[in-house]
């Protein structure tokens, strides 16, 4: 039994690695667009199932039938409004200063599918900025960490900074949730 992350992002690689399991990685293309009046927590989980649905197709094509594919999608939600990553500065600087003083959501689904049966979880966790001023937002931006980044910020990295309080999974936000993971791997047979 093969294990394979659908995803490209290191962070997701770096967290599934401190798990301790061997795995492969899969390269799939999902449209992450939100339907007409699509929860966000519904949408999250979606695009999870998606990635992990387009992993297994690939290793169909590829007569890898016993493999484990697991993918997961990380938002950001303020007021129900789903931040996706940052097209420009601007719109990172734009995330930013809603961002700022408040608490938002952080909805993070992880998803594991193989030839015979696939479940998935979903984690919410609740991040309060401090008040920001518009120099450090400036120079948040400015540095690039926002570029790639659900809310344009990275928790993990100088975004680290900007977090008055952090209640739920830290691995959550950064993109994995690893106790939803081990799980899910559990319940799989993978050992943790």
């Amino acid at each position: 039994m093969t294990l394979y992350l659908a995803s490209q992002s290191p962070r997701r690689r770096e967290l599934l690695a401190q798990l301790g399991v061997a795995f492969d990685i899969l390269d799939v293309e999902v449209a992450e667009i939100p339907q007409p009046g699509e929860p966000p927590i519904d949408y999250v989980r979606r695009v999870a199932h998606d990635k992990a649905r387009a992993g297994r197709q690939a290793l169909e094509t590829a007569t890898q039938a016993d493999a484990i594919v697991i993918a997961s999608d990380t938002e950001v939600v303020l007021d129900g409004d789903i931040f996706g990553k940052p097209k420009d500065a601007g719109d990172a600087q734009a995330m930013l200063r809603r961002l700022s003083g408040r608490t938002h959501e952080v909805i993070s689904a992880v998803w594991l599918m193989s030839a015979a049966r696939e479940r998935g979880e979903v984690c919410v966790s609740r991040v309060r900025f401090a008040s920001l001023s518009e120099p450090i937002i400036s120079a948040y931006v400015a540095g690039g960490e926002p570029f790639g980044k659900a809310g344009g910020y990275a928790i993990q990295g100088k975004g680290a900074s900007l977090v008055e309080h952090l209640e739920g999974s830290y691995s959550g936000v950064m993109g994995l949730p690893l106790f939803e993971t081990a799980h899910l791997l559990a319940s799989f047979g993978v050992a943790v």
